[in-house]
């Protein structure tokens, strides 16, 4: 094995313009890491934040984009005893995974699901460790409850819709056009709200409101959200693509009992994700293996065209999740 390897990396803040393929060191695996020989890499809208300057890596990760990537382990550091060279994994990063190679925790790793093709496995850790965590974990949604999940054509929508469906919930979606809402209705959607022409606030509330909403838009959302829940209910924060100050009245969620609560995903700890990947494992992966639910995939770009992938994910034109084949 070379020492160096192919990557892109964030020449300076700026548009998708400033990435740039490069020549790096192979990352090595410290104690309880892997390293990953990458196959294909998931792209996220928090790497187009990265890429921005607006969402810094944390200090122990690569500098590198990319957060989620399947592969196959190249290498293994010690104290990593459930996996062997060979395996082929899909993983949630720290950073790293424009590139070749990867280093990860091994208890970050999943398995490849039963009969999926590793395009389709890049495109499960970050989405499915964000909407589990949020929407089951922390926001608790139970059969019967009815969920609004914005964003419905995303990544993250697609998969928050296949799960609340499968798990029982009555789903309810925004999304920017007919086209994305018919798609959201064959994933499981009960009703899919065409944000342009309609008030999902007016809408979900003549069905007696969301006992939970799962919101990445934030700025005029908020209180928008606030007044489209149900008594009790709550409303889970995972980005602020409109930003995340906004004008509220706390006297409608001390009234009303209603809960505000939010995390984001990389700043977490090694264990806290450990445990979000067993929870995955246990309630998720069959499912994924049974085709019960699957991920959803919009295009691929080879890793020099990074920038086009990120063009083409910031004009939101589209459905599902946008892959890097790296090898």
């Amino acid at each position: 094995m070379t020492k160096t390897m192919r990557a892109v990396e964030i020449t300076k803040p700026g548009g998708p313009e400033v990435l740039a393929l490069c020549d790096r060191p192979i990352p090595q695996p410290g104690y309880g890491q892997v390293l990953i020989k990458i196959a294909y890499a998931g792209v996220n809208r928090p790497d187009a934040l990265q890429r921005a300057g607006l969402y810094a890596p944390p200090p122990t990760a690569s500098d590198l984009p990319g957060l989620e990537a399947a592969g196959r382990v190249e290498a293994i550091g010690p104290g990593v005893t459930d996996l062997t060279l060979g395996d082929q994994v899909c993983a949630l990063l720290p950073g790293g995974g424009y590139a070749e190679y990867v280093v990860t925790p091994a208890a970050h790793c999943l398995p490849v699901p039963d009969n999926m093709s590793l395009d389709q496995a890049a495109c499960l850790p970050e989405t499915y460790f964000t909407v589990w965590s949020n929407v089951f974990m922390r926001g608790g949604l139970k059969a019967g409850e009815r969920f609004l999940v914005h964003g419905g054509s995303s990544g993250i929508g697609t998969t928050a819709i296949q799960l609340a469906d499968h798990f029982g919930a009555c789903v309810f979606t925004t999304a920017g056009s007919d086209d994305k809402c018919q798609v959201c209705r064959d994933l499981g959607a009960d009703f899919a709200i065409n944000y342009r022409d309609q008030d999902f606030v007016q809408v979900i509330n003549n069905e007696g409101g969301a006992d939970l909403i799962l919101d990445m838009v934030g700025g005029p959302y908020l209180p928008r959200n606030v007044k489209a829940l149900a008594d009790d209910g709550r409303l889970i924060q995972i980005a602020f693509l409109q930003g995340p100050q906004v004008e509220l009245n706390f006297a409608q969620i001390m009234m009303r009992r209603l809960t505000i609560t939010g995390s984001t995903l990389r700043p977490q700890s090694d264990l806290a994700k450990a445990n979000i990947a067993e929870e995955l494992l246990k309630h998720v992966w069959p499912l994924l293996s049974k085709g019960s639910i699957r991920p959803i995939m919009d295009s691929e770009f080879p890793l020099e065209n990074a920038a086009d992938a990120h063009a083409h994910m910031e004009s939101s034109k589209h459905i599902g999740k946008i892959v890097l084949k790296v090898s």
